[in-house]
């Protein structure tokens, strides 16, 4: 398989995962880093060997083909539109886009000049969720009904220097973690066809607990506590929880009931743990494991794959077949996610503008060939 020169714009935290997990796969070769803040770029590139550009030269340099986006989520539709208008493919993180407009002119735009856009997440290519999807498809549990989903914790101000971003318009647990639940969701069960919620936002600011501005407040200007109802396509209806309002709980990541038994699902932001499931004798067992190279630890006793996604972008490219983590799938989950808030914000039913195909599952063999 061809190699993709791949350049990488943002040289925040989240870029070191990239940079060091991408040489897992076969198909993939960093070659720059980019950023607004030159000193960071050059040292990003310094700890992990390569080329540090401005963003200017970097979508203009020769052996990239494409680029990742690593901004924050507020410039994520301005930084791929341009990555795209260089000719280059894109691959941004999540969410994709903060509105479904600019989801549909990033679609139409690469679209017309037939490049490829992903978009993370990518973690439901993981060993478990794959699992999970085998047993479902499988018709280990039959039809898919209804399910519980909860992330919630109380923030990231505790940790994160710097977490405005977190508590303003397009940040707050829907659109920052909000896109595991729902693109696992998608990838489960199939697409959203209508939601509802209640959203509020119990903290008018937020304490800095780490960094150089500790004990600085931050306002808080999005709802950060969402109750939501998922109407999907096959008749099923989810609950989710989400939540940076709330101390501790015992709520499951996930859970989905069907009409024969009920399946167990690990935390959609990681790409490993155990599934477990249940059949009409109510007894819920483990299900054994399976031999998939994206389930296995890697970072001392967790599984991170975390450009698997961008890797079967590549294969896809070359392969000429639609890639896992494509602009359809990333659109619907913005499209859930904004008509979450609206419908929170509005007390009401919002109905879907837009729909996907399910993702193709990840085999294991299909899995081990992106694997260098």
């Amino acid at each position: 398989m061809t190699k993709l020169g791949v350049g990488i714009i943002g040289c925040g935290n989240i870029s070191t995962s990239y940079l060091k997990l991408a040489p897992l796969f076969k198909s993939l070769e960093v070659k720059a880093v980019a950023d607004i803040n030159i000193d960071a770029a050059n040292a990003r590139a310094a700890e992990f060997g390569v080329r540090a550009e401005t963003v200017d030269d970097l979508l203009k340099a020769t052996d990239v083909d494409v680029v990742v986006n690593l901004t924050i989520p507020d410039v994520h539709f301005a930084v791929t539109k341009r990555i795209l208008e260089a000719g280059k493919h894109a691959y941004s993180e999540k969410p994709l886009v903060l509105t479904l407009d600019e989801g549909k002119e990033l679609r139409d735009l690469a679209e017309a000049k037939g490049l490829r856009v992903g978009s993370a997440p990518d973690t439901f290519l993981g060993g478990a969720h794959q699992l999970a999807r085998a047993q479902i498809d499988a018709g280990k549990i039959g039809r898919i009904i209804g399910g519980t989903c909860h992330v919630m914790s109380h923030g990231m101000e505790a940790w994160h220097p710097n977490p405005d971003f977190f508590f303003k318009p397009g940040g707050g647990p829907v659109l920052d973690l909000g896109p595991y639940y729902i693109t696992n969701l998608i990838q489960l069960i199939g697409p959203v066809k209508s939601v509802t919620a209640l959203a509020t936002a119990t903290f008018a600011t937020r304490t800095i607990g780490n960094g150089d501005r500790l004990g600085e407040t931050v306002p808080v200007e999005t709802p950060t506590n969402i109750q939501a109802l998922l109407e999907f396509e096959n008749g099923a209806v989810v609950t989710l929880g989400a939540s940076w309002d709330v101390w501790a709980h015992r709520h499951a990541n996930m859970e989905l009931y069907g009409e024969d038994g009920s399946i167990f699902v690990p935390d959609p932001n990681f790409f490993g743990g155990d599934i477990e499931i249940s059949g009409a004798d109510s007894e819920i067992t483990t299900v054994d494991p399976w031999e998939h190279p994206f389930g296995v630890a890697n970072q001392e006793d967790r599984a991170n794959y975390r450009c698997a996604g961008l890797a079967d972008m590549a294969a896809a490219i070359a392969e000429g077949r639609e890639h896992r983590c494509n602009i359809d799938v990333a659109v619907h989950a913005v499209d859930v996610m904004t008509s979450i808030l609206r419908a929170g914000e509005e007390r009401r039913f919002v109905e879907m503008t837009t729909t996907c195909k399910r993702p193709e599952a990840l085999s294991p063999e299909e899995a081990r060939a992106l694997l260098a």
